[in-house]
């Protein structure tokens, strides 16, 4: 290819920042993309210093530029009848002058060595597992860890249109139009069906614009909402898809679980506003309302809640396994409803488990890494899981709303757990991180479970505070955790997990959470700020980012417009506008 095909390319690909897609489809907005894609080639021209040869191509832009222009003027002598035309100069030239563009070739080149890690994961589950839900690369199948729901290809639906992959993404979507079927006698997880499944619907259709996916959500919430039907509004979390029969694990001795039953709330809340239909945000929610009447002064609650009571029924206090997510929902739903009066207590219960988080802190010896401990009953382990290596970058996110004094105490703490995170995967022969670790008196960390199942935690918060901070320190530490997994579980056939991250011996699974989470957290650690706005857009606990809607009361659902956040543009424009 030469050179003009080459700027080109640029354009392309940074209008690709400019999702979601179906702005383009818009004759509204025809014009301001090609004034987009003319600014965008100036831009990085401008930061050049330019050869002979380059001079020729500057000469044919030219060109194309007065070209471009003219086409401009014919788009609006045409519009000029059409409810949708462009309404005066001003808006094309603010939209072009907004646009974000990166220009460190360092980020662009990890961003596309990720890219590629993400298109070897997926071409690998689609030549030896497609329809599965996971590969199983060492033996080349695939297996239903799910219920057979295709999970990957749901849960992966997103971070191919972020990536821009185009023909994996139409691929995917042809499979979930004609294939996923929810008319199946299998016994699921109503959480990971939730987070994974509906999480990866609704994302799908948040940036694709289309309703095949807010279809197959509405589809499959409506499956899942007898689990809901006790006495409390606590969630069974289990359930037969085909009769709707529910029950716990037997291990739980019939309770359910504080994350499963407090982390569904982001994902049905958000099929009641697409739908205009109350009953999926109001079983969802019944959940941490009967909560909130008897929250705890610190915020903190058992692993076991009784579906039957609503009983707190004990279990370990924990932010790691079973506990972790429910405290993430707390603050993301605040913000999912754009943070009005009508989501005030969740803010609320939020702050009050904070308080709870600074109770659990600790510090090791002799080289004080800060951490979080767990507690049961009175009695205090020095144990954090991996899983909590989320808590940073929660903080990170709840920085961004708090007063001065708040923000900075929060921001800080995120700054010292998540050194504590990284290096768990330091610490190691392989540079990878175990399921947990301890803390004994002198010896500072050492890894409990030696397994490396390709969590996204610690990675995610590394993007957090990359966003909130522009630090780049963070986004060096991403790099050297995915040169790590590159090293240590790229094989031929995909992506695996290490049983022992000392000796760095290899499983036999590609977690669908790997495509959802890990890889997608690692490109977007690399991408401008405006690339999913943190203003604009909310991740689920699966890393499905979810548009942002003013809320309303539950009994004005069906009568209200939702409220979309007009540009995609991240929080460096400073300005919220809405239509």
């Amino acid at each position: 290819m030469g050179k003009k095909s080459s700027y080109s390319s640029s354009s392309i690909s940074a209008w690709r920042y400019l999702q979601p897609r179906y702005y383009i489809k818009r004759p509204k907005r025809l014009a301001m993309v090609l004034i987009v894609c003319v600014s965008l080639t100036w831009l990085l021209y401008d930061r050049k210093s330019l050869s002979t040869g380059q001079q020729d191509d500057i000469l044919k832009l030219k060109e194309e530029v007065t070209r471009l222009q003219n086409s401009i003027e014919d788009i609006k002598g045409h519009m000029k009848d059409s409810a949708e035309s462009i309404q005066n100069e001003d808006e094309v030239n603010k939209f072009a002058k907004d646009i974000y563009v990166d220009e460190d070739p360092i980020s662009k080149q990890r961003r596309d060595k990720i890219k590629d890690a993400m298109l070897h994961a997926w071409t690998s589950y689609e030549t030896y597992a497609w329809g599965k839900d996971e590969l199983k690369p060492q033996s080349m199948n695939g297996v239903d860890s799910f219920g057979g729901l295709g999970a990957t290809i749901v849960d992966s639906l997103d971070t191919l249109f972020v990536m821009g992959l185009d023909d994996q993404f139409n691929r995917a979507r042809e499979w979930v139009a004609e294939s996923l079927s929810f008319d199946k006698n299998i016994e699921v997880s109503v959480f990971e069906t939730t987070i994974r499944v509906m999480g990866g619907l609704l994302s799908a259709y948040d940036l694709s614009g289309d309703k095949v996916f807010l279809e197959k959500a509405r589809e499959i919430a409506d499956k899942l909402l007898p689990a809901w039907n006790t006495p409390s509004g606590i969630p069974y979390n289990r359930l037969n898809l085909a009769f709707g029969n529910t029950n716990n694990p037997g291990w739980a001795r019939g309770n359910s679980i504080l994350a499963d039953s407090g982390s569904e709330q982001l994902e049905f809340i958000a099929l009641s506003q697409r739908t205009k239909d109350p009953k999926y945000q109001e079983k969802a929610e019944k959940v941490i309302k009967g909560l909130h009447k008897s929250f705890p002064d610190d915020g903190l609650l058992p692993i076991y809640l009784n579906p039957l009571t609503g009983t707190q029924t004990g279990g370990s206090v924990t932010f790691g396994a079973m506990g972790d997510s429910f405290y993430e929902y707390l603050l993301k739903a605040w913000i999912q409803g754009n943070k009005t009066e009508a989501v005030a207590f969740y803010r609320e219960m939020w702050e009050k488990s904070m308080i709870g988080l600074q109770s659990m802190i600790k510090k090791s010896t002799p080289s004080s890494f800060t951490y979080i401990s767990e507690k049961l009953g009175n009695a205090v382990f020095d144990k954090m899981d991996e899983l909590a290596c989320f808590v940073p970058g929660m903080l990170a996110l709840g920085s961004s709303t708090s007063g001065p004094g708040e923000a900075e105490k929060y921001l800080s703490l995120a700054e010292e757990l998540v050194w504590t995170c990284y290096n768990f995967y330091q610490s190691t022969p392989t540079k990878l991180a175990g399921e947990n670790y301890y803390f004994r008196d002198g010896e500072d960390m050492s890894v409990g479970t030696t397994w490396n199942i390709q969590r996204p935690e610690t990675i995610e918060s590394l993007f957090y505070l990359w966003r909130f901070t522009g630090n780049k320190t963070y986004q060096e530490w991403g790099w050297n955790i995915f040169q790590a997994f590159e090293n240590n579980t790229r094989i031929e056939t995909g992506y695996v997990g290490l049983k022992d991250v000392t000796t760095g011996k290899k499983d036999n699974m590609m977690q669908s959470y790997f495509l959802s989470e890990t890889l997608k957290y690692l490109y977007l650690l690399f991408s401008p700020s405006s690339v999913i706005s943190l203003d604009e857009w909310v991740f689920n606990t699966e890393a499905h980012p979810l548009r942002i809607v003013t809320r309303i009361a539950n009994e004005e659902i069906g009568h209200a417009k939702e409220v979309f956040p007009r540009h995609l543009h991240g929080r460096k424009e400073g300005r919220f506008e809405y239509k």
